[in-house]
């Protein structure tokens, strides 16, 4: 590879994901230049939980970006701001004074605190959670996961509230650790989805922090997503660390959905479709979540952005699932040839409730199935069913979202591994109803977190140079009929009534 020019200069992404760990250095036209990735281990110590240790993800992420700018062959001081972006709700809970953590960090994903949530929910507090924080009372997210580690570590309840302990998501815990133990710090789109943060003051919310047991003195402070909040050191070189942001809401900043009413579904492992609400807090009567997207400092004041979020557990997974657990396909690339074998599932519907069904639905106890088997289905229909399935359950989100919104949806941008798959982005257009755009660089988790770190160091000039370099790849328009589409749904809906708990 040419080095690059000396004046040139970059953002730095970081993207520290659920099984790896990733750095991705950004030009000004939003390509990619380099990419670096590792991953680490994933610990399954009980049945439902699932920890990762904390020291191995910030190896990881550490060894990204020194490789990253190699591979780029541009030396750290072209670097111009760091960004952040994380896997979220994973819990990290560490020593003030050593930078060690206390235990390993609990992952998103962990179902240990469950006992808690139903007892929270029996004593009649879910409302009031609800009201202050858009969630649902529910183990996914961080507060419950706080307080069993203080409960469960020797002596760390009271450590913690003498102010010796720090808790951080994993921006925190990386912040920490890039600025030698400097700053203690979060954003709005971290910290509100822990269960303490209250959306309609963007503060920690003192009923809740009693509530949940949490003492303030573990909390960060809450910082802008797009802001300088202060510099890491790396390889003697000082960077101007100036943006966080959850994943899944710098997603929705990557794909220039700034403006109320637009949307995007990242399709990976799950999919989490986001729709800015802008200022607006709106509480969902239709089982999504209310959450913050993004806090950016201006020079008229913070402009605080709120999204509507719903996530389907299975998505991507249903694919590996096809591979490793059925032996149907030998790469997860392999599903759209299989699928395209048939021209339809010849009523084959595969609900990939595999550990439960998310929104709409929220029901933990639904298992999956395959339904309308006949002697004459075979690996084709299976394949084009489970493709299916995951159109089926964002659409099913969709038309949550669209109950809920202020304003209908004029398009949907898509971004992840399996938006490639031009099979199912078709069919998610036919079952919308509106066109499905994909963009040209699909990274757009680790671009969104480049972009505010970007804005707040005059690397862009504003949200309209960053909306001027998103560039669609294709656009997927709606090919079926509304009666057809309605059709469908109805079907699906039927196949899932059959696998619900209550």
């Amino acid at each position: 590879m040419t080095p690059h020019p000396a004046n040139e200069r970059y953002v730095l992404a970081l993207d520290q994901g659920t099984t790896s760990s990733r750095a991705i250095l950004f030009d000004r036209r939003g390509t990619p230049m380099a990419v670096a990735q590792k991953e680490f281990r994933q610990h399954f110590p009980q049945p439902g939980w699932v920890e990762h240790d904390a020291l191995e993800i910030w190896a990881t992420q550490r060894a990204t970006i020194a490789e990253v700018i190699a591979r780029a062959r541009i030396g750290i001081e072209q670097v111009a701001a760091l960004g952040i972006t994380n896997q979220r709700e994973t819990t990290v809970l560490w020593d003030r004074s050593t930078g060690e953590p206390i235990a390993p960090a609990i992952v998103w994903q962990d179902r240990r605190t469950s006992a808690t949530c139903t007892a929270l929910k029996q004593a009649g507090h879910e409302d009031l959670i609800r009201r202050r924080t858009g969630l649902v009372l529910d183990p996914y997210f961080s507060g419950t996961k706080i307080a069993w580690l203080l409960d469960q570590v020797p002596g760390a309840r009271a450590r913690a509230e003498r102010g010796e302990l720090a808790f951080g998501t994993i921006d925190s815990w990386l912040i920490w650790q890039l600025t030698g133990g400097a700053l203690h710090v979060t954003d709005p789109s971290n910290a509100s989805r822990t269960l303490l943060f209250d959306l309609h003051t963007g503060d920690w919310n003192d009923e809740l922090l009693g509530l949940l047991r949490v003492p303030r003195a573990v909390l960060p402070r809450i910082v802008p997503s797009s802001g300088v909040l202060g510099e890491a050191s790396l390889e003697g070189h000082r960077i101007p660390i100036a943006g966080i942001a959850g994943d899944q809401q710098a997603a929705l900043f990557g794909q220039a959905c700034f403006e109320p009413g637009m949307a995007k579904n990242t399709y990976g492992t799950g999919c989490f479709l986001l729709m800015n609400t802008g200022a607006e807090v709106i509480t969902s009567g239709n089982g999504l979540l209310s959450t913050a997207a993004w806090t950016l400092q201006a020079p008229q004041g913070m402009q605080r952005a709120h999204a509507l979020e719903g996530s389907v557990f299975v998505a991507g997974a249903v694919v590996q699932w096809l591979r490793d657990g059925l032996g149907l396909i030998a790469r997860a690339a392999d599903v759209e040839a299989l699928a395209l074998s048939v021209e339809d599932t010849a009523g084959v519907h595969l609900i990939p409730a595999f550990t439960g069904l998310g929104a709409p639905w929220w029901d933990a106890d639904a298992r999956g199935a395959l339904i309308g088997l006949t002697r004459g289905a075979h690996k084709g229909h299976i394949a084009r069913a489970a493709l299916e399935s995951i159109a089926f359950q964002s659409a099913d989100l969709l038309a949550a979202m669209q109950a809920d919104a202020p304003v209908p949806l004029t398009e949907l941008r898509v971004d992840g591994g399996a938006a490639a798959n031009n099979l199912l982005m078709q069919f998610q257009a036919d079952l919308l109803g509106v066109p499905v755009v994909r963009p040209t660089v699909l990274e757009t988790t680790a671009l969104g977190a480049a972009c505010l770190a970007g804005l707040a160091t005059g690397y862009y000039a504003d949200l309209a140079d960053i909306r001027s370099q998103w560039q669609q790849d294709r656009i997927f328009e709606p090919a079926m009929s509304r009666d057809e589409a309605a059709s469908r749904m109805a079907a699906w809906h039927e196949a899932v009534r059959r696998v619900r708990s209550v």
